[in-house]
């Protein structure tokens, strides 16, 4: 098939590049004239594991191209899908903007009938918006279909999750649209993965349901954790015993120091203001978003009551991309927690294996290392924030030489406390 994918960011340039592996011609459109020239090079906007080898393979075969002209991206294509960012806007709303234009600029474009596919994380009722900016901006009247095919996308796993999805949610409301959204997933139905047709509005709702969901597991945990260490219980061990149970199920329990990213808190917020704008209660998700608040910098009294005073001691820091395998530094806890000692008086050194630059952009005054044992050198603390696998087999004994003080604030209870203890680190981990 045919398929237009407007925006070439992180949604667009995996999902366009897994269907280009898929047999499909895909056209990546973006406005930005520098990525396109970039990614025509075959040099990655994002840092995503396997998505360069993917973009060079399908770039060869001729089945993924690259273009700053939506009219001819979207010329011969059968379906466009509109995949540009929606930032969080000022009261906590989706910011629609980049959504609307590209569907006027769809409008002015139609040559024929083609499926509009709606992949950005957008409100409920989207959909129906740009079918009206669609049918006000068309030059002759041209038959088109909108649909909802919201991404579930894991920032580290994109490809992974593209190719073996859990489930393909596809909201329509014609016969037709609905037969080509079939075609174009029969290769991923065929390994058992179920295309999940509905209507458009439930579609919408069920990408943001399931992102405030998936927090709101993260928040409860967290805020459990804080009971678990002061009545003594390990909050590990409580997440195992209830992951036991199939309808809870083990994921998104490990307690830690909050979720980040680009969809969780922007998700979130976007949802509490969809449901006040419906006049709906908001209890749960507004107490969920506090929680997560509160969790990035509930590691600074657990520093203090080590070192009460900060002023003049350094801190070195384990990861600050808000997850492993990825550079993407929105609002990742990092931004909140390195601040926080840099205002208590503290020198930071941090180490990441690929966010560095990207944090140089959002940080400012700390030093960074080449790896994680060059952070260490006279640290009074080492506090990890992101659980990179690099920093889970490193030598112990080694890290413990090089520090001044062998005190680690373990955000993400990567490492068994009493081996910690018994190796002579004073060891703090969340809810343990």
């Amino acid at each position: 098939m045919n398929i237009a994918m407007v925006g070439a960011g992180y949604v667009g340039l995996v999902t366009g590049t897994c269907l280009a592996n898929l047999g499909n011609n895909v056209s990546c459109i973006d406005i930005n004239q520098e990525k396109i020239s970039a990614l025509k090079k075959g040099v990655m906007p994002i840092f995503e594991p396997g998505l360069k080898e993917l973009v060079d393979r399908n770039a060869k075969e001729k089945r993924i191209s690259f273009t700053t002209s939506l009219a001819e991206g979207i010329a011969h294509a059968e379906m466009v899908f509109i995949a540009v960012g929606t930032p969080q806007g000022e009261d906590g709303s989706a910011d629609l903007r980049y959504v609307e234009k590209v569907a006027e600029d769809i409008g002015k474009s139609l040559n024929a009938y083609k499926v509009i596919v709606d992949k950005s994380t957008v409100p409920v009722g989207t959909a129906e918006k740009v079918r009206v900016i669609i049918s006000r901006n068309l030059k002759r009247e041209v038959p088109f279909d909108v649909v909802s095919n919201p991404e579930f996308l894991r920032e580290g796993k994109a490809i992974k999750d593209f190719l073996n999805p859990d489930r393909i949610v596809v909201g329509v409301d014609s016969e037709k649209a609905r037969a080509l959204m079939g075609k174009l997933y029969r290769p991923l139905e065929r390994t058992g993965r179920p295309v999940f047709f509905t209507d458009i509005k439930s579609a919408e709702l069920i990408k943001y349901a399931s992102n405030a969901f998936l927090a709101t597991k993260i928040s409860f945990i967290n805020e459990l954790s804080h009971f678990a260490e002061k009545a003594g219980a390990d909050i590990k061990v409580v997440a195992a015993g209830m992951g036991l149970d199939e309808r809870i199920g083990s994921r998104f329990l490990q307690a830690g120091i909050g979720y980040g990213g680009s969809c969780f808190p922007k998700d979130v917020q976007a949802l509490i203001r969809s449901m006040k704008d419906s006049r709906c209660e908001v209890k749960v998700l507004q107490a969920v978003e506090e929680v997560n608040e509160l969790q990035k910098v509930s590691i600074i009294p657990k520093i203090k009551k080590i070192i009460p005073i900060l002023k003049g001691k350094k801190v070195a820091v384990w990861g600050l991309a808000f997850k492993p395998d990825t550079d993407d530094m929105r609002e990742a806890p990092s931004l909140a927690i390195i601040p926080a000692l840099q205002r208590e008086g503290a020198s930071i050194a941090a180490f990441d294996p690929a966010s560095m630059e990207e944090a140089k952009k959002h940080l400012s005054g700390l030093a960074y290392g080449t790896g994680p044992y060059d952070v260490l050198a006279g640290a009074d603390a080492l506090v990890i924030i992101t659980e990179w696998d690099e920093f889970r087999e490193l030598d112990m004994g080694k890290v413990k030489s090089l520090m001044k003080s062998p005190i680690i604030i373990d955000g993400r209870n990567m490492y068994d406390p009493l081996e910690m203890r018994g190796l002579g680190f004073t060891y703090v981990g969340i809810g343990r």
